[in-house]
Order: C-alpha cells, then structure tokens, then sequence
C-alpha cells in the first residue's frame, strides 16, 4: 500500500509506474491519417490511433498545436486504449465554428459536446498546455465524461513576464499600436521550417532531440496552415482567451476549477518549461484531491513528445490502478 498523509491522502508525489511491457517506439512512426468527423454536432478534424475496442483516450494540444502531438504517446497506449487526438478550433485543420469565441470556457462547452456525442461512456482524457485547462474545465464540469485526467504543463495561470516565454521575442509587439502590424507582417514572412525550429527551441528542454523527420512534418503543417484565413485569428483570438482566464478571480478563476475536479488525475510538468513554470505544478496537483503529480528532470513543455515512454507508464500505471480501485 502507498504511504498516506496525516488527512489520509496519499503523497501527491506518489506516481506508480506501469511494469507493463509497452510496444517499442518507432522514432517514425507517422500520424493516423485524419478527417473531419461531426460528433454531437460538433465538427473536428481527428486522428484516431486503433487500440484496444471498450477503452477509449482522447487527446488535447496547445496553444498552436494539433492532434499530432500525441502520435507516440497514442501508439505507446494503443494495446490499452483506442486513441483520439482532436484539432481544437482554429488549430490544425479543424475550421472554427462561426463565432465561436476562442475563450478557454468556448473551447470547454465544445469538447464537452464532442466527447457526449462519441457515445462511449466516460473517456480516459489527457490535455496539454492550453488543452490542459481546458480539459481541466471539462472534468470540473461534466465528471460523468471522465474517466481520468491527464495533464500535461496545464496552462495554469502564470502572469510572469519574460521574452523568453515566446517562440519569437517579437510576438510581444505583435498587437501593439503603431508597430504591431509591422511586426505582424516581419512574423507572417518566416518561412514554415523557421516557425517550426521556434516552436521547438522553445517547447523543447533539447531541442536536438526532436528528429529532422518530426521538423518536416510541423513544416509542412505550418505551411498547410498559412493557407487559411481563419488560422492567425484563431492563434492570437485563442491567446488572448488564456490571458483572460489567468485574470479571472473567484469562481471563474482556473484556480477554483481545479478545486472541483474530482475524478483521478495525473499531472505530469517538465521541470525545464519555459512556457508555463514548474512552479504552478504542486499548486495545481494539491487543489485536485485526486491527483499525483510527477516532474520530469531536462524535460520542456511538452513532455508526451520529449519523454513518451515515461509519461506512458504513468499514464498506464494510473489507468490500472483506477480500475484495481487503488488510486
């Protein structure tokens, strides 16, 4: 049995891994083919990784990202779980909804639809950065959707400010009077391989390990993704949303929704995030009363790709301890 606190918790610290054999990782293994699909009368485009028939993940990125960010880790848990990785609005190819607005609870109300609509009972759900709080606010929500929670560098409130937080010191600029629309216009003319190399400089604790076939394949995205008009307003109209959340107070505060998140969560946070601090992750952890939280040494912001299989073990090891009733 794990040790427990004096108030009968169990250490938020306390991450059991699986011992169970997981397939191996191909460094190439290419994304599932994706489509748009409409669900619950919610249209998005998904990958959707086969696994195991009765289980079912569904996977959230970023801010800027999409469904393949989760390509190894869905491959990794396929033997237990079928994966579904979406395309927020606005992001990858999912077209946004007209006038859907792009804040943190818009983007909630709309997974929460999609995820009542796949029909298949309480998911298992794992969310990275800004689709780390917006799962969050999901399982606050609607818990009966949720099976578990997986997060990953949540994009909990971090009002710190610092250039280093940008993939490109001129976003700053960006929507200031006067210069913006020069600097705008300077970030709009990078070539799609530069835009990738950002990302990953800024996301990543080594960036040399993010592999040339993996750097091709976010050009490419980015490049698909400079056709749409609706792309640059979705990024900067979805940022904008996080920084309203991170000044919210009260009830509205993400704060208060981790407090009333309920069901068994993972929290998993690089302790080399530049993004969103390793600092908001005891925090974030101890509010959930279900929660463990595991810190991960020379690891960035998005741990799913820099330590797939590490973060597959935690992730199996809380599923099968969920279902022994010993979580």
């Amino acid at each position: 049995m794990p040790p427990t606190t004096p108030n009968g918790r169990t250490p938020i610290t306390h991450v059991p891994l699986s011992t169970t054999p997981l397939p191996p990782l191909d460094p190439h293994v290419e994304p599932w083919p994706g489509k748009t699909e409409e669900i619950g009368g919610v249209g998005l485009h998904l990958r959707r990784t086969p696994g195991a028939d009765g289980t079912v993940a569904v996977y959230v990125h970023g801010l800027g990202g999409s469904s393949t960010n989760w390509t190894e880790l869905a491959a990794l848990l396929a033997p237990a779980a079928t994966g579904i990785a979406v395309d927020l609005p606005g992001f990858g190819f999912s077209e946004p909804p007209s006038e859907f607005d792009f804040g943190l609870n818009s983007h909630a109300a709309l997974l929460a639809e999609f995820l009542d609509g796949l029909g298949k009972g309480p998911v298992h759900l794992l969310g990275n950065s800004m689709g780390g709080a917006i799962a969050l606010l999901v399982a606050a929500r609607r818990p009966e959707l949720v099976r578990t929670l997986t997060l990953i560098s949540p994009a909990m409130p971090d009002r710190r400010v610092d250039h280093r937080r940008l993939s490109d010191p001129r976003m700053a600029l960006a929507y200031l009077p006067f210069v913006g629309k020069r600097v705008r216009r300077a970030l709009a003319a990078l070539g799609p391989e530069e835009r990738a190399k950002q990302v990953i400089k800024l996301c990543f604790a080594d960036p040399a390990a993010f592999s040339e076939r993996r750097l091709a394949e976010l050009a490419e995205e980015h490049s698909a993704r400079a056709e749409f008009a609706w792309a640059a307003p979705a990024m900067a109209r979805s940022t904008f949303g996080i920084f309203r959340a991170w000044f919210s107070r009260g009830p509205a505060s993400l704060w208060a929704a981790a407090a009333e998140v309920t069901v068994p969560t993972l929290v998993v946070w690089g302790e080399k995030d530049r993004v969103i601090s390793v600092r908001r992750a005891s925090r974030t952890a101890t509010l959930m009363p279900r929660a463990r939280l595991l810190v991960l040494p020379r690891t960035g912001h998005v741990a799913q790709m820099e330590r797939p299989n590490t973060v597959a073990k935690a992730v199996l090891g809380m599923w099968e301890r969920v279902e022994a009733d010993r979580w």
